[in-house]
């Protein structure tokens, strides 16, 4: 099924424009009115005993629903059916990304960084494990001492005996019955000098 769908794509964006009887770049108005006169011809509701017509009259939805739409079109127009199936899988804003990327001179840019390299993947495997966790890791200069990480946990722990030792208690509970006459800080401890 998917072969089949990848075979029916095309780039050139006409066939939508055909189911329609249109040229391409047809008008707003020529695609309505075209619509209109076709939807009518193969409705299923006229044609109650033709399967093809009711085929056709899918297609001719399917088409009025891609050109109506501004978007849809522009990426029709230019990139044929091709683009409108990378829009349903990457979404609308990344198809002409996709379509760049996909181009030769993109291809052709990846391939000379491959071979200036040496290999794609390698260097940067190499580098990460032989300098930044391996043996060959820089070592700091004489003199300055080497980072090291501590658990937020340590942390909270030194920070809690640091206050101990100072004198200062965090504060560990929430009051419960606060009212506006409850006060911090009591009324021998009152300070407003700076320290400046």
């Amino acid at each position: 099924m998917a072969e089949q769908r990848q075979r029916a794509l095309s780039t050139s964006g006409e066939a939508l424009y055909e189911i329609l009887a249109l040229e391409k770049g047809a008008t707003h108005d020529e695609i309505k009115k075209s619509y209109r006169k076709l939807a009518l011809k193969y409705h299923p509701d006229k044609n109650p005993d033709n399967p093809e017509a009711a085929e056709k009259f899918k297609e001719i939805n399917n088409a009025h629903a891609t050109l109506t739409d501004l978007s849809k079109r522009n990426i029709y127009d230019k990139y044929g059916s091709l683009g409108l199936y990378v829009a349903e899988q990457f979404g609308e804003e990344n198809v002409n990304t996709y379509f760049m990327l996909s181009s030769w001179w993109a291809k052709g840019l990846f391939a000379v960084c491959g071979l200036l390299t040496g290999c794609y993947l390698c260097c940067c495997l190499c580098c990460c494990f032989n300098c930044c966790c391996g043996k060959c890791k820089p070592k700091a200069p004489e003199g300055e001492q080497q980072e090291f990480c501590v658990s937020p946990e340590d942390l909270e722990e030194q920070i809690k005996n640091d206050m101990e030792r100072d004198g200062e208690t965090p504060i560990v509970l929430q009051l419960t019955n606060v009212t506006e006459k409850t006060q911090l800080i009591g009324d021998s401890h009152r300070s407003y000098r700076t320290d400046s």
